[in-house]
């Protein structure tokens, strides 16, 4: 009796310390999810609609007629397919290079990191300085230093170059993530297997391959998933640097979203927007997990699988 009245007890303790938590979590995060999804299927202009009007997936058929939309998914994709590998590959690179015992490694790692202190807008606001065709660093180093004038171009007001300056701006801010997380997952692979590798005759670029990066998929996981995000979600670089243009060059779907919720009133339209995005990220940290998954525990999971069926064949041939 005694038992169960101190387990009621440590069970009702256990709840009210965390109710703060779970409150905190449905009011901030669990109703304004349902509450965007109800309203992903209505019409609703908070500016001027009393209430939503419930519509169904109408505005989820109608993404895919309105241009905009398709140019701004167009977009996303390709900030995405520069982005997305450049972030990886480079994080991966510098994580490396950094690892060895190089001297002077630790300015240079507090050097790569202080790009994420930086606030986006303010990040934003001093690239749109150095990308400006009259006064800009950039084109000064280039015609002026490295006598290159051919070089120089409006960086932010041609398209073909606008989205490449996004690219190379989100790269140099989000790099300092990937590094700290592919360094922390350098530290944790035994130093044996690397020494076993090299006496085995095994070069860098071998160790690297056969060694060091099939020990980093925990890594790539983790790594990849936040990649993926900062893909998709990109915003307050076209935002600050060019406002979507020049015309809609640079438009993407998150900023889309915030000019129909936030400049046209159309809530619902938005929140399907919202919703599609996040349907985006959930299959591409889908394909990334699959990607990346433990082959070993896989192969595991099979030899289980047969050895339970060989085992109900041989109860059932016995029987």
């Amino acid at each position: 009796m005694k038992n169960m009245k101190f387990r009621t007890r440590s069970m009702l303790a256990g709840y009210a310390f965390a109710f703060p938590g779970m409150l905190f979590c449905i009011v901030y995060m669990g109703y304004p999810l349902v509450r965007s999804f109800y309203l992903s299927l209505c019409r609703y202009n908070f500016a001027f609609d009393p209430k939503p009007i419930f519509e169904g997936l109408y505005n989820y058929t109608q993404m895919f007629k309105d241009p905009y939309f398709v140019t701004s998914l167009k977009n996303t994709a390709v900030f995405s397919a520069g982005f997305f590998p450049g972030l990886m590959i480079i994080s991966l690179i510098l994580a490396l290079l950094l690892d060895q015992a190089v001297k002077g490694s630790p300015i240079y790692r507090t050097c790569i990191f202080m790009a994420m202190v930086v606030p986006l807008s303010l990040t934003g606001i001093i690239f749109q300085w150095i990308f400006n065709s009259q006064y800009g660093l950039l084109n000064s180093f280039l015609s002026q230093v490295l006598h290159l004038p051919g070089l120089t171009h409006n960086w932010l007001g041609e398209a073909k170059w606008a989205m490449v300056s996004i690219i190379v701006v989100s790269l140099w801010k989000n790099m300092g993530m990937l590094v700290i997380l592919f360094m922390a997952g350098l530290a944790a692979i035994p130093g044996d297997i690397i020494e076993s590798a090299r006496i085995d005759g095994a070069n860098p670029l071998q160790r690297i391959f056969y060694v060091i990066l099939p020990n980093l998929k925990e890594s790539f996981v983790i790594c990849g998933l936040w990649a993926i995000i900062q893909s998709v979600k990109v915003f307050e670089q076209p935002f600050v640097m060019t406002n979507g243009g020049p015309g809609t060059a640079t438009l993407v779907l998150y900023q889309y979203t915030w000019q129909n919720a936030f400049k046209l009133y159309e809530m619902g339209y938005a929140s399907a927007i919202g919703y599609f995005m996040g349907i985006i990220i959930l299959v591409l940290s889908a394909i990334n997990m699959y990607m990346n998954r433990d082959k070993d525990v896989d192969e595991v999971k099979k030899r289980r699988k047969a050895k339970l069926k060989a085992q109900k064949e041989g109860g059932a041939a016995n029987a």
